[in-house]
């Protein structure tokens, strides 16, 4: 029987999975243990009908120092084939993801937020994409989805300086949705998840894939898509419920169905 520790800590909370590396001696380096690891998680909360969130964390104070150079050097990857690095940045989960970021969330620990819907930071977290210093391309995502997500000049400075930035800063050009003190990142992205598994899980599910994709839709086709991808959400029992759960004034007792 083997001692070894798992490279990813998995555990529901009141409808949430919480997703943890579960390296702290290497800074959360990845590898490809905690990829498929990180896989395996997102795969059972889309499949599950009692996870509606998901909080990706890392343990030890540290989010992520991104790939193991010592891993990657003996040919170890923290890859997982068609779904990218750490099992999500090439195919993130259905249901909405949520970073909580305490110490460093860097080059792939960085790209991993990416692939999150939300992130909550601590106010001493650091996030960058430090790859052109090592001489690497930041390809796990950042070169291509970070001048999305904030100005691109800026992004342009993060990915060709490789220089950090802080949490506060991060928020500030909107990358970060809440800061919370020292220590309190996990608990912070809970009572974010809380809040969004109180909604029908249905729309919340759907809602975030018409955000994601619709920038890819013409104006001739958008409405269409959108109104195919609504319309089971629109007949199903939880729409039902959430009607008469309103009209009883009680909290609705959502199924996913």
């Amino acid at each position: 029987m083997s001692d070894e520790k798992p490279a990813v800590l998995v555990e529901a909370r009141d409808g949430v999975q919480v997703i943890t590396i579960n390296r702290p001696e290497a800074r959360n380096a990845l590898n490809g243990a905690v990829a498929r690891g990180i896989a395996a998680a997102v795969d059972e909360l889309d499949a599950s009908d009692e996870l509606w969130v998901g909080v990706l964390t890392g343990a030890g104070g540290t989010f992520s120092s991104g790939m193991d150079l010592k891993g990657f050097l003996a040919g170890d990857l923290p890859l997982v084939e068609g779904r990218g690095l750490g099992g999500i940045t090439e195919r993130p989960p259905r249901k909405p993801l949520i970073g909580a970021v305490e110490g460093y969330a860097v080059a792939g620990g960085f790209e991993l937020l990416l692939a999150c819907d939300l992130v909550v930071a601590s106010e001493t977290a650091k996030l960058g994409v430090p790859e052109v210093k090592r001489g690497l391309v930041a390809g796990a995502g950042a070169a291509m989805l970070l001048p999305q997500r904030i100005p691109p000049a800026i992004a342009l400075e993060m990915l060709l300086t490789g220089d950090p930035i802080t949490a506060a800063r991060a928020a500030e050009l909107g990358l970060v949705n809440r800061l919370t003190p020292e220590g309190g990142a996990l608990d912070g992205a809970l009572a974010l998840a809380a809040a969004i598994a109180a909604n029908g899980p249905l729309a919340v599910a759907t809602t975030k894939q018409v955000a994601l994709e619709s920038p890819d839709w013409s104006h001739a086709e958008r409405w269409h898509k959108q109104g195919e991808m609504m319309q089971p959400v629109f007949f199903s029992a939880d729409a039902q419920e959430g009607a008469t759960a309103f009209a009883e004034k009680r909290p609705p007792r959502w199924t996913g169905k």
